[in-house]
């Protein structure tokens, strides 16, 4: 149980993973600002335009190949997740909780964006029946060629 669980958390992660490098990808120009602001700092001068000019479309495609990546080791993980534990129920809320908690984080830390009370308390509600979901007990039921026998 306990591996499944680390799996489906790592699946959620990833998950969130590849939205981000979907949205440096795809997005506005996340990439270019990040790169001018970055070499302005390095160097102090405001020339990093030119550079960036030319390192933005490999950033981009950078950002796609981790984008497929990140997706195809988080199916990967969630498959995992969904072998290890004892209900699929389990490993799909496990994976949903932890992708919104790493959404929101990554979000945070890479654009500064700032979530509702609301969105907090949809999280939070989604994390106690994450947490029913693990305290309960799973049933086992008498398999078909017990039934045979008898």
């Amino acid at each position: 149980m306990t591996s499944g669980c680390v799996y489906a958390v790592a699946a959620g992660f990833l998950g969130a993973a590849a939205s981000l490098c979907a949205k440096l990808s795809l997005g506005a120009d996340y990439l270019r600002v990040m790169c001018e602001s970055g070499l302005r700092d390095r160097t102090g001068s405001p020339g990093g335009a030119a550079a960036c000019g030319w390192l933005h479309p490999l950033l981009r495609l950078l950002c796609g190949g981790l984008l497929f990546a990140c997706n195809a080791v988080m199916w990967t993980f969630f498959s995992k997740a969904l072998r290890h534990s004892p209900s699929s129920a389990r490993a799909t809320v496990t994976v949903t909780a932890s992708n919104f908690i790493s959404s929101a984080v990554l979000g945070r830390v890479i654009f500064g964006e700032a979530h509702s009370a609301l969105w907090w308390g949809g999280i939070s509600l989604t994390l106690c029946g994450l947490l029913v979901l693990h305290g309960s007990s799973s049933q086992t039921f008498p398999r078909e060629e017990a039934k045979k026998d008898e």
